[in-house]
């Protein structure tokens, strides 16, 4: 039996924030951004997200890596010695209140969710989270994708594609 199209959306976008803001909670960020977002994007149960990585020729697997090696090395322009995280500090267990995320990654999830809209019955995929921070041309996740590689259009390319192929 499938659930109702609201209680099904409403599960997918509250394992999309989850996910988010304990990868950004994971990486040491007091809030998350796009990458947190694409992190989260990456272990959603419709494996698109996975999917249109692959497709692209990148691998998923080192999208958070790279994401840290990011971070480090913008600390490290401005004199600034990377912390070394440790998890018991970094984990402060789960999310409290209200879900809390930099602009940038609220851009990404209105633009992920307009993408969802546009073919009924919507439903939000972590491909169409893909889309939405692969076309962001600034910030860590497009620097990511760049430092290992990536070409965004095809990236974002291969995400529609498998957001087409989930729909049937």
């Amino acid at each position: 039996m499938k659930l109702p199209n609201p209680v099904r959306e409403i599960r997918t976008i509250n394992e999309l924030l989850a996910g988010a803001d304990a990868a950004a909670r994971r990486m040491g960020d007091a809030s998350p951004g796009p990458e947190h977002l694409l992190l989260a994007a990456l272990e959603m149960d419709d494996g698109t997200a996975r999917r249109a990585f692959a497709r692209a020729g990148a691998d998923p697997d080192a999208f958070e890596a790279a994401v840290a090696t990011q971070h480090d090395a913008a600390l490290r322009s401005i004199g600034v010695e990377p912390p070394a995280l440790n998890p018991v500090d970094v984990d402060a267990g789960p999310p409290k209140g209200v879900f809390r995320s930099t602009p940038a990654a609220q851009r990404a999830f209105q633009e992920a969710v307009k993408l969802s809209k546009q073919v009924k019955p919507s439903r939000l995929l972590g491909a169409h989270v893909v889309v939405a921070v692969a076309e962001e041309e600034q910030g860590t996740a497009a620097r990511t994708l760049r430092g290992m590689g990536v070409d965004a259009a095809t990236l974002a390319g291969a995400a529609r594609a498998e957001a087409a192929a989930a729909r049937g």
